[in-house]
């Protein structure tokens, strides 16, 4: 890189990337992010550069709790958790704690990497628990199969997330069409916090059928999602000629789809992609036990999402 001393290291660690035809992506050390992933040269997520950190949570793995957690508290069958409030102004915790973590990468082909972090107890979430993520190219576009093992004595509660910022090419997404499984949204407080649950038919947050994005706001947390035979719940952003297509889909170990348009952003980032983050529990599930996986000494779990952009050529 122009400028950098010698030995300079990129914010994010080493880069990992791999490659399938037309398609590249790139998974980081840190926090095993990923940071980028395009086909034929055009983005299908908005992440971020080589020089840069993540920012707003771009391409994060959030565990172990996804979104946010009230006042960094909670209690467990008799053991209690105070995590650090990384979003002071509403005393909430954010996106776990392996976000800013080094993760191992423990295989690497030329289409495949997978990347390993323990996560050791401390005040925050006393249990020891590691993490494998595993980020493949496919005849399908990206796959993404976590695998969480309990390696503690007691039972461990457990959650995660991914943050990916989709895009179809737009400079903004009011025009893009956009599709969502969630046949309810979960109601928040001005803390965003969960406060209860609605239907979205006939309101203007159910995007159940295509359609513009419009001036819709959305930092909405979507349940009750309709699945395929497959078992997937799938959601799509498409330009507004139809041209470019990104769809997530998640197995029915994720239950919530956050979307988040990007409003709170600074410019040029403002509206320029739609976070379309799959999570297994909803936001402050530590607290509400909502949800929650409970995982038994030695116990693993596994679950898996992917994205299919469209053209894959």
């Amino acid at each position: 890189m122009v400028g950098a001393p010698s030995g300079f290291a990129p914010p994010s660690g080493r880069q990992f990337e791999i490659n399938l035809g037309a398609q590249r992506a790139v998974v980081t050390e840190v926090g095993a992010t990923l940071r980028a992933y395009t086909v034929a040269g055009a983005a299908v997520i908005d992440g971020f550069d080589v020089e840069e950190m993540s920012s707003a949570g771009r391409g994060q793995v959030l565990a172990p709790w996804p979104n946010r957690l009230g006042d960094g508290r909670y209690s467990f069958e008799g053991h209690e958790g105070h995590a650090p409030l990384d979003e002071p102004a509403s005393s909430n915790a954010i996106h776990g704690l392996v976000r800013w973590l080094p993760w191992q990468a423990v295989s690497q082909s030329a289409d495949a990497v997978a990347l390993r972090c323990v996560l050791h107890p401390q005040p925050a979430y006393p249990w020891r628990v590691a993490l494998v993520i595993g980020y493949r190219l496919g005849s399908g576009g990206l796959s993404v199969e976590t695998t969480a093992v309990n390696l503690s004595g007691t039972r461990a509660p457990f959650g995660i997330g991914f943050h990916p910022y989709v895009t179809v090419g737009t400079s903004t997404i009011d025009d893009a069409r956009l599709a969502l499984p969630g046949r309810a949204r979960l109601l928040t407080d001005d803390r965003a916090l969960p406060i209860g649950e609605a239907p979205n038919e006939g309101t203007s947050f159910d995007f159940t059928a295509p359609r513009p994005i419009g001036d819709q706001v959305l930092d909405t947390a979507y349940a009750d999602l309709s699945r395929g035979t497959d078992g997937r719940a799938v959601a799509e952003l498409a330009s507004a000629d139809g041209e470019r297509r990104a769809a997530v889909w998640m197995d029915a170990s994720y239950r919530y789809l956050m979307v988040y348009t990007g409003d709170r952003l600074d410019s040029p980032a403002r509206r320029r992609a739609v976070a379309l983050e799959p999570m297994t529990c909803p936001p402050d599930a530590l607290r509400s036990g909502r949800d929650l996986i409970v995982l038994d000494p030695g116990a693993e779990w596994r679950g898996t999402w992917g994205i299919t952009p469209s053209p894959l050529t």
